[in-house]
């Protein structure tokens, strides 16, 4: 296993070469001359050179590459263009709020998610299932904007239930006053795309050899289920959780900008708003990192699931 992990962890370096190459190529030769969007349009060629200076942009371009490879080592991108913040302290002061709504979001949405697969795939072919499948394509055909909408006029302006948008500074405060009305949206939008996919992923163990195999020898339909099928089943749920993690770096973007989090989703936006290209990369350069870092867990999260799985 730990052989296994060093394996995977030296494989990353180059995987990350490329990503840190093609970023750098993309925001200095095709995303054109940062010092010009920095200094605005109303501005004199002297303010330009000063900028491409103070920026190390007028060094040659194997000097501004290793400038940049150094910020991807170091984590330290520099102060955003707009705010003057330092880039590490925008995520490390944003990261907390996205994480105390998409967090808990995503644990309840997949255990409700494979809970509600299950009995669905249990009573396949019964009006449940054609019922519950009825219901997720209509979830499905809606929008997200519909239901943030819709939720926040009934649940927050009309019956008062929730605040309509704020955050406090408190975990606790945040947990139980401002972060469940988003976290209850989002549910009510993810529950029904996963519900389908985590069905079909049942409904492809339940019509494997091994199972008619088990019920032929008599074992019981629980035992059937949640023994045989479950325990294969969340091999294809693991990887598309694992799949997803990323996204708790960005954060829930239209969440977090309907109800006033300040969370990184929202800082994204603004960034690509103002073209914030320190922060940009910073966000670019990190999701690459945390994907293989979660594709690493997902592997190993395999193993935990079914130990007959080895991993080389």
């Amino acid at each position: 296993m730990l052989g296994y992990v060093i394996r995977r962890l030296w494989q990353m370096i180059p995987t990350m070469a490329g990503v840190i190459l093609l970023v750098f190529v993309l925001f200095n030769w095709v995303g054109g001359d940062p010092a010009y969007v920095l200094a605005g349009l109303m501005s004199s060629q002297e303010q330009i050179a000063s900028i491409r200076k103070e920026l190390g942009l007028d060094e040659p371009m194997h000097r501004q590459l290793w400038i940049f490879v150094q910020q991807v080592v170091f984590f330290d991108f520099g102060t955003s263009w707009t705010t003057g913040e330092k880039v590490s302290q925008i995520f490390a002061t944003r990261l907390p709020a996205s994480l105390t709504v998409v967090g808990p979001l995503l644990v309840i949405e997949t255990l409700i998610g494979v809970v509600i697969a299950v009995a669905v795939a249990w009573l396949r072919g019964t009006w449940i299932d054609r019922g519950v499948m009825m219901l997720c394509t209509l979830g499905m055909s809606v929008s997200i904007l519909v239901f943030i909408i819709v939720g926040q006029y009934w649940l927050a302006y009309r019956l008062n239930w929730f605040p309509v948008q704020g955050w406090g500074d408190t975990l606790s405060n945040n947990l139980l006053v401002y972060a469940p009305l988003p976290i209850l949206l989002g549910l009510v939008v993810s529950i029904a795309p996963n519900t389908r996919l985590f069905r079909s992923f049942i409904l492809d163990e339940i019509d494997q050899d091994y199972v008619r195999t088990a019920r032929a020898k008599g074992m019981n339909e629980i035992r059937v289920m949640f023994i045989h099928v479950l325990r294969n089943a969340l091999i294809p749920v693991i990887t598309f959780v694992v799949s997803n993690l990323p996204g708790l770096l960005l954060g829930a973007f239209l969440l977090e900008r309907f109800f006033g989090i300040p969370g990184v989703g929202r800082e994204i936006i603004l960034a690509v708003e103002r073209s914030d290209f320190p922060v940009i990369k910073a966000v670019t350069v990190y999701v690459a990192l945390a994907t293989m870092i979660f594709n690493l867990i997902g592997d190993l999260l395999y193993r935990l699931a079914d130990p007959r799985i080895q991993l080389k």
